[in-house]
C-alpha cells in the first residue's frame, strides 16, 4: 500500500501563485509515475499533469505554460508549481501516483488539497 500526503494547497487571488507537494509513504519502490489531478465543483476529476522517474514530464494541453511539476524519486516526492492562476482553477488537487506490483499495475490516490482561486 501507498500513502500519499498533499500539502501547500490554500485561498489565492487571481494571478497569483501556489506550489503543491506530495510525499508518498509505504510501499514505494515500485513507483515509476507520480502526479495531480483535479476536481472542480460539479465536474469530474481530470488530469492535471505527471512526472515519472525517468524524468519525463506530461501536462494538460489547457495547463501547459501556466503549470510546471517536479519531483524526486529519490524522496518520492513530486510538485505542482501553479502560476498565474485563474477563478476556473479553484478545486481539489489529488495526487496520484502509479507503481508496478508483483507484475500487476496500481494506482494510488491522496486525499486531496484545496485550492481556491478568488479574489
Amino acid at each position: 500500500q501507498v500513502t500519499l500526503v498533499e500539502s501547500g494547497g490554500g485561498l489565492v487571488q487571481p494571478g497569483g501563485s501556489l506550489r503543491l507537494s506530495c510525499t508518498a509513504s509505504g510501499s514505494v519502490t515500485g513507483l515509476y509515475a507520480m502526479g495531480w489531478y483535479r476536481q472542480a465543483p460539479g465536474k469530474q476529476r481530470e488530469f492535471v499533469a505527471t512526472f515519472t522517474n525517468r524524468d519525463t514530464t506530461d501536462y494538460a494541453d489547457s495547463l501547459k505554460g501556466r503549470f510546471t511539476i517536479s519531483g524526486d524519486f529519490a524522496t518520492n516526492t513530486v510538485y505542482l508549481q501553479m502560476n498565474s492562476l485563474k477563478p476556473e482553477d479553484t478545486a481539489v488537487y489529488y495526487c496520484a501516483a502509479e507503481g508496478l506490483y508483483d507484475d500487476n499495475p496500481r494506482d494510488f490516490l491522496g486525499q486531496g488539497t484545496q485550492v481556491t482561486v478568488s479574489s
